[in-house]
């Protein structure tokens, strides 16, 4: 008997409707985790929120923990294509940018940008850490993964000579990924009530100025 082969335009209409739902989800997730927080959230709410079914969240996801880590890292990149930082059109600039100056405007704009959309739930997310050994990994991989980002970012600069001579480049590397960590940006924000445009600007300066440039 012969197999039966859907038609290319129903694949693509059931693809749209399953990235719509997932958007829907998780704009809903991302709304009620910042507004009611990790613990206090549910994933029913989150189902009623989304106007889907229950089970749609529970097939889709699975956890809470996955629908907060899935939330963080659409947040972090601003949409739900394969693409990560790194490969991120503004990262590249910040790699190939032809001055100093434009590389780390290009970096720390980047840096507001994300820290804009994702800063409120990396809060939820450091709330979740203590008791979800799910999310706490994944906040130590992305702490590593900003370090080696930032490290990937000075050593090019380096490699170019755009660095002063003698500069401390692993130094400077790990000192200034710690102020790009989200729990800086976190921290920051709470304590001294920044916006993101503020926390942009004091990046840039003490980058500027750690460095050298």
């Amino acid at each position: 008997m012969a197999r039966r082969v859907k038609p290319e335009g129903s694949l693509d209409l059931r693809a749209a409707r399953v990235a719509d739902t997932e958007e829907r989800i998780l704009r809903a997730a991302s709304e009620l985790f910042v507004e009611r927080g990790y613990a206090a959230t549910t994933l029913a709410a989150v189902a009623e929120s989304a106007r889907v079914g229950a089970r749609t969240v529970y097939v889709r996801f699975g956890t809470k923990a996955v629908l907060l880590k899935r939330a963080v890292d659409v947040a972090l990149v601003g949409d739900t294509a394969e693409v990560d930082v790194r490969g991120r059109d503004w990262f590249q600039v910040s790699l190939n940018a032809p001055t100093a100056a434009e590389r780390i405007a290009a970096s720390t704009r980047g840096a507001r940008d994300m820290m804009a959309r994702v800063g409120p739930l990396l809060r939820v997310a450091q709330e979740a850490e203590a008791v979800e050994p799910e999310i706490a990994a994944a906040a130590q991989a992305g702490r590593e993964y900003t370090r080696d980002s930032v490290r990937l970012f000075w050593e090019r600069m380096s490699s170019d000579g755009l660095l002063p001579p003698g500069c401390d480049v692993d130094w400077l590397a790990d000192t200034t990924s710690v102020l790009a960590h989200g729990d800086t940006y976190v921290t920051i924000t709470r304590t001294m009530h920044w916006t993101p445009e503020q926390y942009e600007d004091w990046l840039t300066t003490t980058w500027t100025r750690l460095s050298g440039v």
